[in-house]
This record gives structure tokens, sequence and C-alpha cells, in this order.
């Protein structure tokens, strides 16, 4: 039989996360690129991220319309490292940012930016002084990777300080323990923490 996920979330039912999202108000617009590959991805953390900011949007796909990364009213720039990609804080100006994330593996994240000149051509900004990841489950490809919604909570924290966005890590966590608890400690142990 089937497992019968929740249609907002896409966790399994006895797993959802729906009542830990939360619904917040930002500035900032959000634009999540979000590599085919990434969609039933069960850590799907560019999902929690866009269900659980009112200003964000998640887009499927590895080429993109232009225009999605222009809308009036904002300054795009693209959350991705690169030689002349800046510090967000630097960043910051009087109009609105439209933040875009690529969503996937490192690979997949430079592929969408080949496929995509435009995407490419924006400006970048990076996350300095980011907390180390909480993502248990895996390696990162080095020290300052973060998941997508851990980069999105912390460059809105920077971009729109004083205010918190750390409740869009509450489901985050959950999703991470849920995980955890279903592999059982021995194999979390064997395979993630490392002595």
């Amino acid at each position: 039989m089937p497992r019968i996920l929740c249609p907002r979330c896409n966790r399994p039912e006895p797993r959802c996360l729906c009542a830990l999202i939360p619904s917040l108000p930002s500035r900032t617009r959000v634009l999540i690129l979000q590599h085919p590959s990434e969609v039933n991805h069960a850590l799907n953390t560019a999902r929690l991220a866009a269900l659980g900011l009112l200003n964000a949007e998640l887009v499927v796909g590895e080429t993109f319309d232009e225009a999605l990364l222009s809308p009036p009213g904002y300054r795009a720039c693209l959350l991705f490292p690169g030689d002349e990609a800046q510090p967000i804080a630097a960043a910051a100006v009087d109009q609105p940012m439209l933040l875009i994330v690529p969503d996937g593996t490192w690979r997949k994240a430079r592929k969408l930016l080949h496929l995509n000149p435009a995407l490419a051509a924006l400006p970048r900004v990076t996350l300095d002084g980011a907390p180390p990841s909480r993502y248990r489950l895996r390696k990162a490809p080095g020290p300052g990777a973060l998941s997508t919604v851990e980069a999105i909570t912390h460059a809105l924290e920077i971009l729109e300080a004083p205010a918190s966005f750390q409740p869009l890590l509450k489901p985050f966590d959950a999703l991470i323990e849920g995980q955890i608890e279903a592999m059982g400690e021995d194999v979390y142990r064997r395979n993630h923490v490392q002595e």
C-alpha cells in the first residue's frame, strides 16, 4: 500500500511538518530555482523555505524565463559563491532585494547557471560568518556549506536584522530528527557521525 503524503509539505502523513511551518513576512523576495532532481528528495529543504515565507516562490526546472529574474521594484542578486561575489550585508540597498537561490547539489546548481546565462550574469552574494550547518545527514563539500533553508534563513537575518527567521528552521530540525529516528541511532552513528 503506498504511503499517503501530505499535499502541502509532501511528507508522509504521520511525519507531516505543516504544524511547524511558519508564515513569515519579509521585505526581501526569495526565488528558489530548484533542479528537477531535487523535487522528490526526502530532505527537500527548499520546499520548507518556500512554504514558510510569504514572499517566496519555488520554481522547478533547468531553464527559466528571464522575466522571472527581474521583477519590477526589486534588485536581483544570486546567492552563490564566485570570484565577484560580495558579502550579502554589503549588497543591501534601499530597493528591496530579489534573492535568487539555486537548489540542488553543487554540480546541479552550477548546471542551472550554465543553462541560464542571465542567471549567471546576476550580481552574486555570499554568506560570511554563517553558523555551522545543522544538516547532520549529508557530508558538506566544505566549511560554510549549508542546506537551502539554512542559507535562506541566514541571508534574511542579515538583510532584515533585527527580524528573526529562526522559525524557518523548526520544521528542518524536525525533518532531520525524524530521518535519524527512522534509520535508527546505530545506522546514524555508523554512517554520519565523525568521531
